[in-house]
């Protein structure tokens, strides 16, 4: 195997995780509504996730680790992908921003600024912010 195929063999691993992540967030109040399947089936593509990935991930997604990726932009990115799930029905239900902050302290943010970078992570997807404006906001909350 050659160390390409190495690095996407880890990669793909790390696509994973976030899309079982995803799916947990989606899946978190019981059920799967017809928005949060759209942006599975979305964010399944994006991450190149096989039709078997996604239906093995789907029917049971705690199977799979995080595996966050090394690169802090990489990390800031799954967040604000995480919170596009979480407000897909417009508002942020208590179960799931519980599990969001579970999910961000498994992405190495600090445990001493989860609440702080998970409510801005929300309210900036609220107000619609692009992921340059997301990313530049959530690493001045960190760093603070």
């Amino acid at each position: 195997m050659s160390f390409s195929n190495i690095y996407l063999t880890g990669k793909h691993k790390q696509e994973i995780g976030h899309f079982a992540n995803i799916v947990k967030i989606a899946k978190v109040d019981g059920k799967i509504t017809d928005d949060e399947k759209d942006l599975l089936i979305k964010a399944g593509k994006r991450l190149n996730i096989t039709l078997d990935e996604f239906s093995i991930i789907l029917n049971n997604p705690e199977k799979f680790p995080i595996n966050p990726p090394v690169s802090y932009e990489e990390r800031i990115e799954r967040l604000y992908r995480l919170t596009k799930m979480i407000l897909v029905d417009g508002e942020a239900h208590l179960k799931e921003t519980k599990l969001f902050k579970k999910i961000a302290v498994g992405l190495h943010f600090s445990n001493e600024r989860t609440e702080k970078v998970c409510a801005k992570a929300i309210e900036l997807v609220i107000k619609k912010a692009d992921l340059d404006e997301f990313t530049e906001t959530i690493k001045k909350v960190d760093s603070n």
